[in-house]
Formats: structure tokens, C-alpha cells, sequence
């Protein structure tokens, strides 16, 4: 016999210790004490919830837009402060009128007179070039811009107490801005958070019913998953205090948590009561559980940290708090389901089977329908394979035409007022300018009063005036019309307290001690591919002779961000993928299988990111599920692939193990593969339909990443339950044959390897 080919004698399963068995039987032993550490970790992660933490998205990336940034919130003094805009609407009184002022002043009483606010601006007491852009087109409406004493993550706290000072029995208000986006963000967030847990922890309870048939075993399944989602936020929030960790964290572990813990639980439930049948000794059983489905959700759990992983590329973004945060839940919940889920199964022993459901009881083995289905697939495995891999790949086909762009406001719903605030902004007061896009000169040598760096500032201000889309442009030399660039060289000598007023404020406003900064007033929104063109024409005017031309502000940093993203996903995948086939190398002792897994991943993600480009950006399904189409955040592709390879590889594990220990006691492969996919097919659709529902509950999300990425994840689950394991998986076995199993000696364990040779 050739070396390295299969003998069935060489792999039989051996009742011998092992690790994880001599844990199982540990458990059993040490139940109550285990059971008494899982309780006492619970209520200290329901602790740190109590004790809260403060999410926050930040970024400091290596991109021009954050470079200049960062010089402003260095040099400008004004920049430590943030600021909002309310818009004061009548349908009946015109801003000139006595009847509007009066009623302006009374609603923005009570904001003068706090001390968070540094000032607020109207028509009313502006410069005529600064009240024109307060003033809407219609004259019904006006901007009141108000400056804060705080930063913005202060004022994003403070927003809904700033926000009802302001009111109005005569005029309607509405909110815009930073910091209104924000409130409106953290709001939604925690009311899509608390209706998802409300709609998909009755469903997922329902589903486990229906899976084991029993209410007990699907009680504990819940359980873990409760126990596993709390842990993970109170993890999460204890990590708030030592990095920035980002606002859809918890909307993302809760995700995870459900899905994975639920998951993880139901193999382990399902092999106990296997066992169970098999012996009497609960011990014995909980031993065998342990060594097997113990076993694989342990190298489960580490493949879907290593997809989680591939977001540590991507320094400086939130998505790094994001994989962080996801390790952890997934780590709670692989430590629950060894832990507390083993040590209640070892209390409860038979009693695991109480509360039948008579007409959910399974099928006795050898005779259901999986069984069947396996052997359908395996007589006519091309008929099978070629049409389910054409209907794979033409789900995929709309992702070829992707278009990316960091998320706004428009991830908002049509009704939140932050959102009808800026389309208020866009459409009604085009001098106000939608979009701001700072220009940072800074300067070789001195600061920005040399009158050759006047020089060169008014030449760049009335170049980028000129400039298609330009509303107008705001800086140190553009206070006066009339002022020529001579007028702009002698004033600057002049001691600062000698200048004018409004120059005064302009110069400590947007000049620092080697920067100037020139506002670049736009109509366009700042996601769109208009103010996208019109940020790269501001680039491309680099002739600032002694100075370095910078340019941030939202359309800056979103064709940054983009870019930034673009560049670092190749070695983010490329890790994925080849960890990820490194793991599966050594819990699968095959070649083969490890690759055909990552194959099989890569069908069930096509299918996923082609429906949410065809969902979110093309905007079919848009009215039924409430959105506006936009182009992606780039951080959603990222976000689905890390998140759903590792939990898509889950199923592949937990069906993978399966036939591996049906074909070790046989050596038949098609046998194995009928075999094994009996035994978890059931419940890998189960799991499935478990965590799409999850999924789909944060699909109807208001906030639109958190429902594309929910709806993306349930596509791809779906894909992958059905199409991919229960046809192509078991089509490609039958067609490989026996090299699904093969492997060279040093990649066998030792005592394998010297009987295989025996053997030969």
C-alpha cells in the first residue's frame, strides 16, 4: 500500500483519553462548583453594564484629511469647541418681520443663557455676507448657529438637554449638525438594540423547540446565548476605559453573541442527549460530548475570532474595536457552552429530555430526510453541482459594480430630525453652504502674516472661488471684498489689537502658528460623487509656493477612507483565508477539506455582498425596508466578510467532524457523507434558521448599516445552510472520493502515522 493513503483501522475512533474528554468528565465532577464561578461571572458582567462606558468612534488614520485634522485641533484654539445649527421655520411670518425675531430670541433664550454655549449666531446680529447664508431662500426660515464651550463628545452627551431649551409655540424647529447626528445615532442604536433582542429571542426559542423537540434542552440553549450577549457587553464596556471602542459595538456583539452561543450550545445539547442514548453513565456522555462537539466549537470559536481578526488591518478605525469586541464575545460564549452549559447538562442528566413535544420527535437514524437528500446528491453530484454553483455565482454578479462611499446622515431614517435638518440646509439655504471642505495651508517657514504667505493664501482663496460647485470660500483673507491683496499685506503688520473686529476673530478663528485654514463653502452633500470631483479639483490646486496645501473636512475624508480601506483588505483576507485553512489543517488531518472549506466560504459571501449591493445601493426592497439608497460604507463589505467567514467555517466544522468520524469507523466515503450530514444537518439548518433570524431582526434596524450589515449576514447564513452544505458540500465529497481524506505522513498524529505505515 502507497504511504499516506487511508486505512480505515488507523483512524478508528478510540475511547482513550483526551484533553477535552478528561474536562467532560472534570465538569461532571466539579459541577456545582463550575456552575457557582458561570453565575458569579454573569453577575459580574451584568455589573459592568450597570457601571456603563462610553462608546465613542474615533480615527486617527495615515490619510491627508486626518493629517490636516489633526493640525487644525493642534493650532486652532476655536477647533476644542463644536457647534450645531437650528433651523427656525414659519409657514406664515417672513425673518424680517417683528412678529419672527421676537419669537427667534424668545426660543433661543434659554440656550444663551446656558453655560455650555459660547455664542450663537442669527441674522440678526451678523456681518451681511454671514446673514445672507442664514437666511433661506423663501425668507420663512433662518439658521441659528450655535457654538458650545465643549467637545464633541461632550456635546453628543449633552445634545438631547442643549435641545430642549430651544422651543417655540409660534415657530417649528429643527435640529442639524455634528452633534444632532450623533444624539440621533446613539437613540436609534439603542432602540434597534432592545426591538431586535425583543423579536429574535421568541423566534430563536421557538426554532430550538422545534430542533430538539424538548423545552428543556431549549431553554439552556437560550440561556447560554443570554449569558454569553451579557458578558460580551459588559466586557465590551470595560474595554471602553482603556481604548475607543465604537458606537455599534454593542449592536454588533449582541448580533454575534446570539448567534454564535445559541449555536454553539445546540451542538453540544444535541451530542449529550446522542450519547445519552447510547449509556447510562451521564458522566461518560458529558466525557464523549466534550471530546467531540466540545472539541469542534473550540476550533469553531478560534476560526470565527481569526475572521474577526482581519479587522485589526485596519489600524486606526473603529473597525479594530469592533474585531476586538467580537474575539471577546465569541471567546464568552465558547467559554460558556465548555463551562456553565456541560456543568447544568451534568446536574440535569435525562431530565435534559423533559418537556417533549411529541409531534417535533426526530426520526430514528438511518431513515431522515437529510439521509436521503445526501444519497440524492451523491447519485447525480454534476446535476447537482453546476446549476447551485451557476445560481451562487449569479447572486454575486451585481457586487462587480460595488460603489463605495462613507455613510452620512442618510443612514438615518427620513423621519429623524437631524436628517430633515441637513436636507432642510441642502435645499433651502444653498449660500449656507452643505458642505464645508477645510483647505489647510500650512506654511514652510514663519506663520500666516508674512505678506508673501498673504500672498499666497489670497491667490489659492480666489482659485478655489472660481471652482465650479464653490458656494464661497471663508478665511483671514476673504473678510472684505474690498480689500485688495495690498490691503491684506499692510493690515497683517498691524499689532493684532489695532485691526478691525471681524478681522480680529477671522484671524484667531482660522489662523495658527504655521497654518491657515480656508473654508470651502459646497451645496453638494458630502457623499456625493459631485463633492467628491470637486475635493479632488481642490487637490489638484497644489501651486502654494512655501506652503503645503491640505484639504479635510467629510468629502475629503470619505474618499480617504475609502482608498484606506481598499488598500488594507488584501492583507486582511489573505490572513483570514490562509489562517483559517492553517486551523482546519490540524482539526481536520486532510489537505483537501481545509480548502474546499474556504471555497465553500467564498460561494456563501458572493451570494451575500451581490444581494446587498443589489438591496442597499441598487435599492430594490428599499421602500419595503425603509432606507434610501446610497452607495456602501466601506466598512460594511469588511465588516460581512470578517464577521461571516468565521461564522459561515462553523457549519463546515460541525458537518466536517461529522462524516470525519463516520469515515474513520468505515472508510466508506460516501457512506461518511451520508452519514454526517444526517447527524448535523438537522441541526446546522436549525442553527441556521436560528441565527437568520437574528440577523434579520437587526435587518429591520433603522439605522442603515446596522440593517444592511444584519441583512447581509442573513443572506450569506441562508446561502450557506441550504445551497452550499446541503447540495455542494456533499457533491464535492462524492466526486473527490477518498482524497477528501488524504493527507501526508507529518501531517498525521504519530501514533496515525506509524499505523498507516504498518499498514502499507
Amino acid at each position: 500500500m502507497r504511504l499516506g493513503a487511508y486505512t480505515p483501522n488507523a483512524f478508528v475512533l478510540s475511547n482513550g483519553d483526551t484533553p477535552m474528554k478528561r474536562w467532560g468528565e472534570f465538569v461532571h465532577r466539579r459541577r456545582w462548583f463550575i456552575l457557582g464561578v458561570s453565575i458569579a461571572c454573569f453577575l459580574a458582567s451584568a455589573a459592568a453594564i450597570v457601571a456603563g462606558g462610553q462608546y465613542k468612534n474615533s480615527g486617527d488614520y495615515d490619510v491627508e484629511s486626518v493629517h490636516a485634522g489633526n493640525l487644525i485641533t493642534q493650532q486652532l484654539p476655536s477647533a476644542s469647541g463644536t457647534s450645531f445649527a437650528l433651523i427656525l421655520s414659519s409657514g406664515a411670518l417672513r425673518y424680517d418681520s417683528a412678529a419672527f425675531e421676537s419669537a427667534a430670541t424668545q426660543a433661543l433664550a434659554g440656550l444663551r443663557n446656558d453655560g455650555r454655549v459660547s455664542h450663537i449666531a442669527t441674522p440678526y446680529k451678523s456681518t451681511p455676507q454671514t446673514a445672507r447664508s442664514l437666511i433661506s431662500t423663501d425668507a420663512h426660515r433662518i439658521v441659528a448657529l450655535v457654538s458650545l464651550t465643549i467637545g464633541f463628545d461632550t456635546a453628543r452627551q449633552h445634545f438631547a438637554d442643549l435641545r430642549a431649551e430651544a422651543r417655540s409655540n409660534t415657530l417649528a424647529i429643527t435640529a442639524a449638525g455634528d452633534p444632532a447626528i450623533a444624539h440621533d445615532f446613539d437613540t436609534l442604536l439603542a432602540h434597534d438594540l432592545q426591538r431586535a433582542e425583543v423579536i429574535s429571542l421568541p423566534l430563536a426559542l421557538l426554532l430550538l423547540i422545534v430542533v430538539f423537540g424538548t423545552g428543556v434542552a431549549a431553554l439552556l440553549c437560550l440561556g447560554v446565548g443570554v449569558l454569553a450577549v451579557v458578558g460580551g457587553v459588559g466586557a465590551t464596556l470595560l474595554l471602553t476605559h482603556v481604548m475607543d471602542v465604537s458606537t455599534y459595538a454593542g449592536n454588533v456583539v449582541t448580533l454575534i453573541g446570539l448567534g454564535v452561543a445559541i449555536d454553539y450550545s445546540l451542538f453540544v445539547v444535541n451530542r449529550f442527549r446522542e450519547e445519552l442514548a447510547r449509556t447510562d453513565d451521564v458522566s461518560a456522555a458529558l466525557g464523549t460530548t466534550m471530546a467531540t462537539a466540545g472539541r469542534a466549537i473550540a476550533f469553531s470559536g478560534v476560526t470565527v475570532a481569526i475572521g474577526l481578526g482581519g479587522m485589526l488591518f485596519y489600524r486606526g478605525t473603529f473597525l479594530v474595536s469592533m474585531g476586538v469586541a467580537g474575539a471577546i464575545v465569541v471567546a464568552v460564549s465558547v467559554v460558556y457552552a465548555v463551562t456553565f452549559l456541560p456543568a447544568l447538562l451534568a446536574i440535569l442528566g435525562p431530565r435534559v429530555n423533559r418537556l417533549r413535544v411529541p409531534i417535533l420527535q426526530p426520526r430514528p437514524f438511518g431513515r431522515g430526510a437529510w439521509h436521503r437528500l445526501a444519497l440524492w446528491v451523491m447519485r447525480r453530484p454534476w446535476l447537482v453541482l453546476l446549476p447551485t454553483l451557476g445560481i451562487l455565482l449569479a447572486a454575486g454578479t451585481p457586487f462587480l459594480s460595488i460603489r463605495l462611499a462613507n455613510g452620512d446622515v442618510t443612514q438615518l431614517p427620513p423621519n429623524a430630525e437631524s436628517r430633515r435638518g441637513a436636507e432642510l440646509l441642502q435645499t433651502d439655504f444653498p449660500a449656507a453652504g452643505q458642505n464645508s471642505i477645510p483647505v489647510v495651508l500650512r506654511f514652510d517657514a514663519g506663520g500666516p502674516k508674512r505678506p508673501d504667505d498673504v500672498a499666497t493664501a489670497y491667490a489659492l482663496s480666489r482659485r478655489l472661488a472660481r471652482i465650479p460647485g464653490v458656494v464661497a470660500v471663508h478665511s483671514y483673507v476673504d473678510v472684505d471684498s474690498a480689500y485688495s491683496l495690498a490691503a491684506y499685506q499692510a493690515l497683517y503688520q498691524q499689532p493684532a489689537g489695532t485691526l478691525p473686529s471681524a478681522v480680529r476673530q477671522e484671524l484667531a478663528a482660522n489662523t495658527g502658528r504655521t497654518i491657515a485654514v480656508l473654508s470651502v463653502e459646497s451645496s453638494y452633500l458630502p457623499s456625493s460623487d459631485t463633492a467628491h470631483s470637486l475635493v479632488r479639483t481642490i487637490r489638484s490646486q497644489d501651486s502654494a509656493p512655501g506652503a503645503t496645501v491640505l484639504v479635510t473636512g467629510d468629502t475629503a475624508f470619505d474618499i480617504d477612507l475609502v482608498n484606506f480601506m481598499v488598500g488594507h483588505t488584501p492583507p486582511a483576507v489573505l490572513f483570514v483565508v490562509v489562517t483559517t485553512f492553517l486551523v482546519l489543517l490540524v482539526l481536520l488531518r486532510s489537505l483537501v477539506l481545509p480548502l474546499k472549506a474556504v471555497l465553500m466560504n467564498a460561494l456563501s459571501l458572493s451570494a451575500a455582498f451581490g444581494a446587498l449591493v443589489w438591496v442597499f445601493q441598487q435599492g430594490h426592497l428599499s421602500s419595503l425596508l425603509g432606507f434610501t439608497p446610497d452607495p456602501l460604507d466601506p466598512s460594511i463589505p469588511v465588516l460581512l466578510f470578517c464577521i461571516v467567514f468565521g461564522l459561515s467555517m462553523d457549519y463546515e466544522v460541525f458537518l466536517l467532524t461529522r462524516m470525519q468520524e463516520a469515515y474513520r469507523r468505515s472508510g466508506n466515503n460516501r457512506q461518511a457523507v451520508a452519514e454526517g450530514l444526517e447527524r448535523s444537518g438537522r441541526l446546522v439548518t436549525g442553527a441556521a434558521a436560528i441565527m437568520a433570524c437574528v440577523f434579520l431582526a437587526f435587518a429591520l434596524a433603522s439605522v442603515v448599516t446596522i440593517k444592511s450589515l444584519g441583512f447581509g449576514m442573513a443572506v450569506a447564513i441562508i446561502a450557506d445552510a441550504t445551497l452550499v452544505r446541503a447540495l455542494v458540500v456533499p457533491a464535492l465529497m462524492r466526486l473527490l472520493g477518498s482524497a477528501n481524506w488524504w493527507a501526508p505522513r507529518w501531517l498525521r498524529r504519530p501514533a496515525e502515522a506509524t499505523r498507516v505505515a504498518e499498514a502499507a
